[in-house]
């Protein structure tokens, strides 16, 4: 998909951590979260060696192929988990440790999704609340291209777009009521891009 030394042009940061004073939410980004040479392995490794597949939904009746490929991970003893699934990598389980041991929130699944190129992306959504909670924490980590994550306010249009660029290594902790009042999006561009790769990290409860 790519070369190793292709990953010299991805853009780590200026680094630090940014508290979002923003209105129904609590919205943190840490830039540099993992230092240039972590990502570089962890981007290399999850691209060759993630089983990606195609994810289709159900969207107004039609069955749609979402524009990216995924992955699903997730703790072998919760409840309904799929144990043919395969079970989480040293790598996974290392950046889990990391992100749990930052934010204090402790995670038993993690989504991944392989944005290939520009025209990979994924539209205006609020995670659902089924098996994941009305309030869902969701620490997401991106390595790899940069990609401008997008949100925008649910009810209050007074609100202005906000925009933020996702680099190599960062996380970014959505939590409180982000999902029950604001959307999110990864627009498609129609730069020239290499690929970015996104773990969300999540609370699975099929119980709910």
């Amino acid at each position: 998909m790519t070369l190793f030394n292709d990953i010299e042009i991805f853009t780590s940061g200026t680094g630090g951590k940014k508290v979002f004073d923003l209105p129904d939410t609590e919205l943190m980004l840490y830039d540099n979260f993992f230092t240039k040479e972590e990502s570089d392995h962890y981007y290399t490794t999850l691209l060759n060696n993630t089983p990606w597949q195609k994810y289709a939904m159900e969207i107004y009746d039609k069955t749609v192929t979402v524009p990216r490929m995924i992955s699903w991970y997730e703790d072998r003893d919760n409840p309904g988990a799929v144990l043919t699934k395969p079970d989480w990598t040293p790598d996974l389980r290392s950046i889990r440790e990391r992100v749990e041991k930052e934010t204090q929130v402790k995670f038993n699944s993690v989504l991944l999704n392989l944005y290939r190129n520009g025209k990979d992306a994924v539209s205006w959504h609020s995670d659902r609340e089924q098996n994941f909670g009305k309030d869902a924490i969701i620490a997401s980590v991106s390595f790899g291209e940069t990609r401008m994550f997008q949100l925008r306010h649910k009810f209050r249009k007074e609100i202005p777009q906000v925009e933020i660029p996702l680099h190599h290594g960062s996380l970014l902790l959505m939590a409180g009521t982000t999902q029950s009042f604001w959307q999110h999006q990864v627009p498609k561009t129609a730069k020239d891009i290499l690929p970015r790769i996104n773990l969300t990290f999540r609370q699975i409860n099929r119980e709910l």
